[in-house]
């Protein structure tokens, strides 16, 4: 089953920082809801697993991740693909743009294309589009604490 889904935010940090996040896996690790895991294995790939609730269908997938069409620090491709056993799969990519906004912000575009088989297939689109768009929302919301600098990167902890 196939899905698309679009979208732009706004973010408060200039474009150099924005990207400078959009490329470190621990920021990303702890934007993306459910990642558990998120090591980059070469230039342009990482490894992930991240656990994933949608409805009754609970796994956790484990998958790569490539950048492509990278062009610093106005964007890239991302493509992934995720195994999640008896749950099935889920495959698809994103084209990130990054461009200045006003107040020194950054406007975020994206494009994603995704599919997912097995189990997770047969649970019908309005769902899987709902789950998505929840998971969507919450990295954004994330991410752009993380870039504001509000983010546990700033955090410490007592011993």
């Amino acid at each position: 089953m196939a899905m698309t889904m679009t979208g732009e935010v706004l973010l408060p940090a200039d474009q150099q920082t924005v990207w400078e996040k959009l490329n470190d896996p621990e920021v990303l690790k702890r934007c993306i809801p459910g990642c558990e895991t998120l090591e980059k294995v070469g230039d342009n790939e990482l490894q992930a697993s991240a656990k994933i609730a949608v409805g009754p269908v609970k796994a956790t997938f484990k998958g790569k991740v490539t950048l492509t069409d990278i062009d610093p620090p106005n964007g890239y491709r991302i493509t992934g693909e995720g195994q999640g056993g008896v749950a099935g799969f889920a495959k698809g990519g994103a084209v990130v743009r990054l461009e200045p906004a006003e107040d020194g912000q950054t406007k975020m575009t994206y494009d994603v294309e995704a599919s997912v088989g097995g189990k997770l297939a047969q649970l019908g689109g309005r769902l899987i589009n709902g789950v998505a768009k929840k998971y969507a929302d919450n990295f954004f919301d994330t991410f752009a604490k993380e870039v504001q600098g509000n983010g546990v990167a700033g955090e410490t902890t007592a011993a």
